[in-house]
């Protein structure tokens, strides 16, 4: 199955991957940093249901362009759902771009390759780089860092999600190094986008806890969009609704997450107003 939204795997990821292995099924990432990850893994395991093996993986090295605000220095309680929309790099819908300039985006990421590869939080390493080349990479146990890199166009992952484990014939411009030019990496930076923080938080802790913070947080993001809310009020909706929530223990089933994320979206509306 080819996976091209993040949600299912940030709110129910463990469960999805029971079931996969249960029916013998294969998930194939799509969205363009998890795919970066799982072709950077292909060939390590002769099983072509399994991933490769957690023994070999050190970490991953997650990367994230930074969204609207990366380089931005001015207040961001000030700035408005027309800034915040303007993505350097890629055109996407209204929702995962400001979600990407909150840093929420690269948080669901982290929860999404923690289910898929079955790592632990810290085996995720998330950085910043703005021109979008290394897409994600992997650090294997000898030292050794794989990476994807391509030119910022989601017809690739797409197109190998639809083909795997062919590659087909190339539908993107080639990567020109030189004209690229210098890559820059560096540290996100929690407290200016303490969404990323909460999204971690969310990915250590685990149980219910994943699904209300994507259901918080498309409220939020809803209600920034239509000039409700300040930016910097998303993740006030976000830790507000995920300090409200009570888990009850355990793994939840399918049902008790929907349970959960009708919940969290109610906790979330109270705490927009």
């Amino acid at each position: 199955m080819a996976l091209a939204n993040k949600e299912p795997m940030v709110m129910a990821g463990a469960q999805f991957m029971k079931e996969a292995e249960r029916w013998g099924a294969k998930i194939v990432p799509v969205d363009s940093e998890p795919s970066a990850i799982f072709q950077c893994v292909q060939g390590l395991n002769p099983d072509p249901r399994a991933a490769a093996p957690l023994k070999t993986i050190r970490r991953v090295i997650l990367t994230a362009s930074g969204g609207a605000f990366s380089k931005y220095t001015g207040d961001l309680s000030e700035v408005t759902p027309e800034m915040a929309l303007k993505h350097p790099t890629w055109k996407m819908g209204k929702k995962i771009t400001v979600d990407c300039a909150t840093l929420m985006n690269k948080g669901f990421e982290l929860i999404e390759i923690m289910n898929l590869f079955g790592l632990k939080r810290e085996q995720v390493e998330i950085v910043i780089h703005p021109q979008s080349i290394f897409h994600s990479g992997v650090e294997f146990s000898d030292g050794s860092v794989l990476a994807q890199m391509g030119v910022p166009d989601m017809k690739l992952p797409i197109q190998y999600g639809m083909t795997y484990p062919e590659r087909a014939g190339r539908v993107v411009e080639p990567l020109d190094l030189v004209k690229a030019g210098t890559l820059e990496f560096r540290a996100p930076d929690f407290s200016r986008f303490p969404c990323l923080a909460l999204a971690r938080e969310a990915a250590q802790k685990g149980g219910g806890l994943p699904a209300v913070l994507n259901a918080a947080d498309e409220i939020a993001v809803e209600a920034f969009l239509n000039k409700r809310i300040k930016f910097t009020d998303i993740a006030r909706v976000v830790e507000r609704t995920m300090a409200a929530y009570a888990p009850s223990g355990g793994l939840p089933g399918f049902q008790e997450v929907v349970e959960i994320d009708a919940w969290a979206r109610a906790k979330a509306q109270e705490a927009c107003s």
